[in-house]
């Protein structure tokens, strides 16, 4: 997260419980700053999840003024898939996942944050797979604003589950969005871009920025080789504009 850069607040970050629409124990990051919120942000990881990345990720964006509650995307699946350091484990395992509880474990995290920060607006935010539900839920009614870092459009064939809901489907009612791709990321080839800015034609509110030489993963995480940093520093900075806007 090296160009995000921080703000200049003070924060307070610690691993707390949620209690998910289903009634399941969802572990969760929750950054917030020593002064009032200025905005609630859920975040959702990539598929490995709560780590170190995202306590980082948490402090960064809460030292710019947000309350921010990131949810374990894997609170259900079994220990030794969550254990896993291989993504395969968590990758065959997508299809199992439920759209309806992983949408609503976000909405617990919002709900958290106007409770315990005393936040009205609440927006989200994901990466990869986690960009993929923070697209879904943008439609829900649920979020204020929504920032998709190079989530699928179409769902992967192989992570198809009988729960499983297409982003495609919903991706006219979402709430002011702004989307980030990489223009060599197979997991989001132009056509599916395409097709999300047709879906997007009426919605001035809705944006959509590609980065033609970057790959999948470009911005969070500056440990893999597909890490950018001209093009990450300049993502964030459009984020930061996008959700705080003037």
């Amino acid at each position: 997260m090296a160009e995000l850069t921080p703000g200049t607040q003070e924060v307070d970050v610690e691993h707390i419980v949620i209690k998910g629409p289903d009634g399941a124990a969802v572990d969760a990051i929750h950054a917030r700053p020593d002064g009032m919120p200025v905005a609630g942000l859920v975040v959702h990881p990539d598929i490995m999840g709560i780590r170190p990345l995202f306590d980082d990720l948490c402090r960064r964006l809460a030292t710019r003024g947000f309350a921010v509650c990131a949810p374990e995307p894997f609170a259900r699946a079994p220990v030794e898939v969550r254990a896993d350091a291989d993504p395969a484990a968590r990758m065959a395992y997508v299809p199992q996942l439920d759209d309806d509880v992983q949408i609503g474990d976000l909405e617990a995290a919002a709900d958290y944050l106007v409770v315990n920060d005393d936040v009205r607006e609440v927006g989200v935010l994901g990466f990869c797979m986690g960009g993929m539900q923070a697209l879904k839920a943008a439609a829900t009614g649920r979020f204020d604003r929504a920032v998709v870092f190079y989530g699928m459009i179409r769902v992967p064939e192989d992570w198809v589950g009988p729960h499983t809901h297409q982003p495609l489907d919903t991706a006219a009612d979402v709430c002011p969005t702004l989307a980030i791709f990489g223009g060599r990321d197979a997991y989001t080839p132009e056509a599916d871009i395409e097709a999300l800015r047709a879906a997007w034609a009426n919605r001035p509110d809705c944006e959509i920025v590609v980065y033609p030489e970057a790959d999948h993963g470009f911005v969070h995480a500056p440990e893999r080789p597909a890490h950018r940093a001209d093009d990450a520093a300049d993502a964030w900075r459009r984020v930061l504009a996008f959700l705080l806007p003037d």
